[in-house]
């Protein structure tokens, strides 16, 4: 999985953090993309990347704030101006679809390729594919927040082929049996239980991607044992009141979150315009008190979560 941090400012762009975006894709999974929030300028930002729109496949949104949504209008454009034609789907809050298809409508925009709604009206499961379960938990911010849980399945066992040889299985259509089969019949009649010839399965991992967000359960709750936490750090520790008065959080408390919910990894983003590159270092050293394993990200920097060797 790489995540690339298209932008991590909060509220307005500012010179050195673009509003509210992240993708993430999947080279494991043929390249696949998706993308979290798409605030004004995102497209502008994946110019200075590798991000590609013509494998982007779902966009989750967090909250209809213009922060995270304003960049959509303009993506959904480039998207098939690129000559992507294959569905597109579209998570997040009840209005998402309102706003969306009013203003592909009043600009003209048309698209080349079908677009799929699901807006969350319960808390669950929003999204599923071949590899992964997205569940969706209601954060505190005031209006509609989500934050996002990503679970991969676990990863089949490797066929353990000396094993097969050694028995005198050559490789050949039956080997492809083996794997997706309890038992299979053999050229010579007999019958081979396959369990014995298939390696570990390699646990999936876990990712969460938390909108703006008070301190809360359901923010703990969807951080639970994730192996990246990506949470908002608007304000420094020291700013806990205001903080709350604008229904965010602050780097401290993204920490407590991370420490409590047994995170591996915690990565600050979200930053409010007024914490400058020195005081950004000092909320990501307060942090690091109370989390060790804590980034700050930026704009266009990547990070890369990959598997864990197999047991």
């Amino acid at each position: 999985m790489k995540f690339t941090f298209l932008g991590t400012g909060a509220g307005m762009p500012a010179k050195e953090r673009n509003v509210t975006s992240l993708s993430l894709s999947f080279p494991e999974y043929d390249g696949e993309l998706w993308l979290f929030d798409c605030g004004e300028g995102t497209q502008r930002q994946i110019l200075y990347t590798s991000v590609k729109l013509t494998k982007l496949s779902v966009i989750f949104v967090t909250h209809l704030h213009g922060d995270h949504i304003f960049g959509l209008p303009g993506i959904l454009g480039s998207r098939s101006f690129q000559g992507a034609d294959s569905p597109l789907t579209l998570v997040g809050p009840k209005g998402l679809k309102e706003y969306v298809e009013t203003s592909l409508r009043l600009s003209g925009t048309h698209l080349y390729y079908p677009i799929t709604f699901h807006e969350i009206d319960s808390e669950g499961e929003v999204y599923e594919n071949e590899h992964f379960v997205v569940t969706a938990g209601e954060l505190d911010h005031g209006i509609k927040s989500y934050g996002y849980r990503i679970s991969e399945k676990d990863q089949p066992g490797e066929l353990l082929v000396d094993k097969l040889v050694s028995i005198g299985v050559r490789p050949g259509p039956i080997y492809k049996e083996i794997k997706e089969q309890e038992q299979v019949v053999l050229q010579d009649g007999s019958i081979l239980k396959t369990a014995p010839f298939i390696g570990t399965k390699r646990k999936g991992r876990h990712i969460s991607i938390l909108g703006d967000t008070r301190p809360c359960g359901a923010a703990l709750q969807l951080a639970r044992d994730s192996d990246v936490l990506v949470h908002e750090a608007t304000f420094r520790g020291d700013s806990a009141r205001l903080a709350h008065e604008y229904h965010h959080s602050t780097s401290l408390q993204a920490a407590e979150i991370a420490q409590k919910a047994g995170a591996k990894v915690l990565i600050l983003s979200h930053l409010s315009s007024r914490y400058q590159k020195r005081e950004q270092l000092a909320l990501l050293e307060e942090a690091k008190e109370v989390f060790k394993q804590t980034y700050v990200a930026h704009d266009l920097w990547t990070f890369e979560l990959k598997h864990q060797p197999r047991k």
